[in-house]
């Protein structure tokens, strides 16, 4: 496996591998990875040559600086599951390769960038999409890969592909679970062993959503699904929504053709997210 600092070393690399006609698929990462980002390998594999994943902890994106301090960096764990996984090739630039001077972006992601996540977490998809246009320039991919579990991000990628008319197709991998139900998430790694047990009320809540949603109105399954947080200690609900998946507005109708439901709550000190697709076009 190929290790890549600088976007010139990547590029020189690359090219020799495209100009064979080798199909490319890009995985971002911000390292600290787990069964979850293996997946995505995984799939990358059966819709490309050539696998690049890259490991960079974008500061562009982070409104907390505490936050981007405590992320986890375990970059040696990370080599070693991506090796074992078959990646052909790890970039991983420093702050400076990627942002070598100071530089303004901001672009049209359209309404459901300020909802959701864009309400408790201001401007953090003008910071995801300008680092993943640096990464999609550096590579070239053909497909790249992204995780269901951050929902809104995927939508805002697809967005931005579509503001720039990129010819990239955007793969997305289903959530990758514990055996009791918690979605996979490097920030997992910040919960105590009570409030590991207290986080399984995400995806209890997502369930009954699921098992239920023939049985009561969307306002009753909201209601219901709320109740669940009702009592739990350390848990402090941000926002359980079931939302048409194209817009992220309040779903209006059981009948439209795109429904999801997405949660965001607080567990102990640590913000997790999770979502469940239950229809889809």
């Amino acid at each position: 496996m190929e290790i890549f600092k600088t976007k010139a070393e990547l590029g020189a690399y690359l090219k020799p591998l495209k100009d064979l006609g080798k199909k490319v698929a890009l995985v971002p990462t911000m390292g600290a990875l787990h069964n979850g980002h293996i997946s995505l390998i995984k799939l990358a594999q059966q819709n490309a040559d050539i696998i690049i994943c890259s490991i960079f902890v974008n500061p562009t994106q982070f409104t907390d600086p505490k936050d981007l301090e405590k992320y986890p960096r375990p970059i040696e764990h990370d080599l070693a599951m991506l090796n074992e996984a078959g990646c052909n090739a790890v970039f991983m630039p420093d702050v400076t390769e990627m942002y070598p001077k100071q530089e303004s972006w901001h672009i049209d992601l359209g309404n459901a960038e300020f909802l959701l996540e864009g309400e408790f977490r201001k401007g953090h998809y003008q910071g995801v999409t300008q680092i993943v246009k640096k990464l999609f320039d550096a590579v070239k991919p053909d497909v790249a890969m992204f995780g269901q579990k951050d929902f809104q991000q995927v939508l805002m990628i697809k967005n931005m592909l579509a503001y720039f008319k990129l010819p990239i197709k955007i793969i997305t991998c289903p959530i990758i679970r514990e055996d009791d139900g918690l979605a996979m998430s490097s920030r997992n790694i910040h919960l105590s062993a009570d409030d590991r047990i207290h986080a399984l009320v995400l995806s209890a809540s997502l369930k009954f959503v699921e098992d239920h949603f023939n049985d009561y109105s969307l306002k009753e399954l909201e209601a219901k699904a709320k109740a669940f947080y009702v009592g739990v200690p350390d848990v402090e609900l941000d926002y359980f929504t079931i939302a048409n998946g194209e817009t992220l507005e309040p779903a209006k109708s059981k009948d439209e053709n795109n429904l999801v439901a997405l949660v965001a709550a607080k567990v102990g000190s640590t913000r997790l997210i999770d979502n469940t697709i239950i229809k889809q076009a």
